[in-house]
């Protein structure tokens, strides 16, 4: 069990993992290279440690410890008690959770050892994501994921972070449910999906898009779904390498959704039927 210590100087080397949440370039950098990313919040914490992932260390404020106890007593990592005006100090905002753990990340899988397993075996619905920076979409989106039974998440090399502590937040921590890996090369590696027996459907406004429902209609036995930018959307050799073209009708004049409220629409429409 490790043994609480109190800190009460903001720049203890103790607290180097915590030092500067708010400044995304530098834990866009940082976090990534030095193999690891911040859990906050206690569900968040306990997703994580459930998933398998290993504790660094933890940052809490005293009405915190009762509360983290098992956690605290299972832990084979330092605890740093920490006044919550000095967390703000160090973390750069309010810690309104008062509770934050540094975790160490996890190897990614090659992604097709990823479309080979999902979480009940062979994965059959995967979702790719193209080049989406925001971390409160990703996080949204994981959360879907998670809740609507998609087996894995494929990120192209310029999405963002799903470990960046904004996304993890706005995931719940149920990004750490969901299989996932980053691609090295796209859309080349549309190959890849298609090698290994996926229909690739990208959601755009193409004028060759067949509806959504009539894509579930289909039941595809393997189905990727790709999502892109909500300014410029898919990209064009994305749109060329794709099966099939697919959108969301839409009223009242509507163009389009927020890429995470059509990727909850897409996950739910195409779920697997069975006979």
């Amino acid at each position: 069990m490790a043994e609480p210590s109190t800190i009460t100087d903001p720049d203890d080397p103790r607290l180097a993992d915590y030092t500067g949440l708010t400044d995304v370039e530098l834990r866009r950098r940082r976090e990534p290279a030095e193999g690891l990313f911040i859990a906050e919040g206690e569900k968040v914490i306990r997703r994580a440690l459930a998933a398998g992932y290993a504790m660094r260390s933890m940052l809490l404020t005293a009405k915190w410890l009762d509360v983290m106890a098992d956690v605290i007593a299972e832990a084979d990592a330092p605890v740093h008690v920490v006044e919550p005006q000095l967390a703000e100090e160090v973390t750069g905002y309010h810690v309104h959770r008062g509770a934050l753990a540094s975790m160490a990340r996890k190897p990614l899988p090659s992604a097709a050892d990823l479309l080979g397993g999902g979480r009940d075996g062979a994965a059959r619905r995967v979702a790719v994501f193209e080049d989406i920076v925001d971390h409160a979409n990703m996080g949204a989106a994981f959360r879907n994921a998670a809740a609507l039974g998609i087996d894995a998440v494929l990120l192209t090399p310029r999405c963002a972070d799903p470990l960046y502590r904004r996304s993890v937040k706005v995931s719940m921590g149920t990004v750490f449910q969901v299989p996932w890996t980053r691609l090295e090369s796209w859309p080349q590696d549309v190959g890849t999906l298609r090698a290994a027996g996926f229909t690739v459907a990208a959601l755009c406004l193409s004028e060759q898009a067949i509806t959504l429902d009539e894509l579930a209609a289909r039941n595809d036995e393997k189905l990727a779904l790709v999502f892109g930018t909500e300014g410029d959307g898919i990209a064009p050799g994305t749109l060329a390498a794709a099966d099939q073209h697919v959108r969301i009708p839409m009223e009242a004049g509507v163009d389009s959704l927020n890429v995470a409220a059509a990727s909850a629409v897409a996950f739910y429409t195409t779920r697997p039927r069975t006979a």
